[in-house]
């Protein structure tokens, strides 16, 4: 799957269209790979906590600060950057633990009862704002939404009490025990923010801003690693090839190739170091080689569909473009029900000018995964190739409504109830895009 950057508003867009207000959105690394080996180093922590595993997706912020956030029940958001500092599953785990912890505990429920139980939108503002600034650790952004509202009111969204980040703590590190997994990886994730409290707030990572710190927490958290030390076999899991995965293919997209290419014995595992030497190869412009690499990966482990999709990226990105489809496919045939791998199979169907294939792909894609809008952009692009305009304005209007653009969205909404028959399922998801706007719209006079 192409390793793709995506507008994500999640339940800020909810505030957004009540208001019209411009929610700086957050963005997001999707691929399909990457989110498989999160999800499988996040299993065992969100059982323990009670979570549904495959209802809880680990997504990651493209972002070089330290961050980790929630802002509903179905998602926890990791910024690049963390992960790129983190040395072992333990350590993500940890943080994973802690923010289900927000999760299970009520923190964010009761956020969000109290956002929506504000009066009036000077309060909604506030709201909105700082759920922005929580997403992207930028308070001046959620300051700068906010024009005119108490600082205090602001922080009082925005941060965790310390109270709150010491109930996930806690729970954290019981569902790391629950789940065998070494509680000393808290521990090492809050060495990286050790002294930040001492920082003015501009110089702090944002992970501290929002998870306020304290002497009692560290102090707690020692004292439950040291309790819990004996119990540590330091045995290699699952959990540990993965998180390897996860941040090979993670640096070595965010990295300069010859970096990458210095560091392929420190991938863990072979086939993640073939996986690493075929992207940087590849964004070396070195295709013949990148090509070599990843069909070694697919040797050891040929089953896998995540390598046949790196494949077959590579070799569209190159303009090898049947080829590709030939990888692709093999992708969707091992792993048929993921969003992402079908996105990039009918990606390539586009480029191939198999038009009709294309649309099957793409929309296999958007009935598991709607949220995806390099797909919807794909998935316009194949309906107006095969004749269906109503249809292309209709995923034209939900693409630009994911990006919070809702005056856009109204544009092609308006287009698309136009074009489509009266009532049908179709008509009604353009209604819903048209009626959003027209509320915006309201909003905004």
């Amino acid at each position: 799957m192409t390793f793709h950057r995506l507008l994500w508003q999640a339940s800020i867009l909810l505030l957004l269209c009540a208001l019209a207000l411009p929610a700086r959105a957050v963005t997001l690394l999707r691929d399909a790979d990457m989110e498989y080996a999160l999800a499988q180093v996040a299993d065992p922590i969100l059982r323990a906590a009670g979570l549904s595993a495959s209802g809880t997706k680990i997504l990651v912020v493209d972002d070089a600060t330290l961050n980790a956030f929630v802002i509903g029940n179905d998602a926890i958001y990791i910024h690049s950057g963390l992960i790129a500092r983190m040395d072992r599953a333990a350590m993500l785990q940890a943080v994973i633990a802690h923010e289900a912890a927000h999760i299970a505990n009520g923190h964010i429920t009761r956020r969000m009862t109290n956002l929506g139980a504000a009066r009036n939108a000077a309060a909604l503002g506030t709201a909105l704002a700082v759920l922005a600034g929580a997403a992207t650790g930028n308070g001046q952004a959620a300051a700068g939404i906010a024009i005119g509202t108490q600082s205090s009111a602001q922080r009082q969204f925005l941060a965790h009490t310390r109270a709150e980040e010491s109930s996930a703590d806690q729970s954290g590190l019981r569902y790391m025990r629950s789940a065998g997994v070494p509680v000393s990886g808290m521990l090492d994730v809050m060495q990286l923010f050790r002294g930040q409290e001492a920082l003015s707030a501009g110089r702090q990572d944002p992970y501290v801003r929002s998870h306020p710190l304290s002497r009692d927490r560290l102090r707690a958290i020692e004292a439950f690693a040291s309790a819990s030390a004996g119990a540590e076999t330091g045995a290699p899991t699952v959990a540990d090839y993965w998180f390897l995965r996860a941040k090979g293919k993670l640096t070595a997209f965010k990295r300069r190739g010859s970096w990458t290419l210095r560091r392929l014995g420190e991938s863990g595992a072979q086939d993640i170091a073939y996986m690493r030497e075929a992207v940087a190869r590849h964004r070396n412009s070195e295709t013949n080689r990148a090509v070599s690499a990843i069909n070694s990966a697919i040797a050891l482990r040929p089953q896998d569909p995540f390598y046949h999709d790196l494949k077959g990226q590579i070799l569209m990105e190159s303009r090898q473009f049947n080829a590709a489809v030939n990888a692709h496919a093999q992708a969707v045939r091992l792993r048929p029900r993921d969003g992402l791998l079908q996105a990039g199979y009918g990606r390539a169907l586009l480029a191939t000018g198999n038009d009709r294939a294309a649309l099957q792909a793409l929309e296999a894609a958007r009935r598991v995964d709607f949220r995806d809008g390099s797909m919807l952009r794909d998935l316009s692009v194949a309906y107006a190739r095969t004749g269906q305009r109503g249809m292309a304005s209709l995923v034209t209007a939900e693409r630009y409504a994911l990006r919070g653009r809702l005056e856009d969205a109204g544009i092609h909404a308006k287009r698309a109830t136009g074009l489509l028959p009266t009532g049908s399922g179709p008509w009604q998801r353009a209604q819903d895009v048209l009626l959003a706007s027209e509320r915006a719209a309201k909003k905004r006079r």
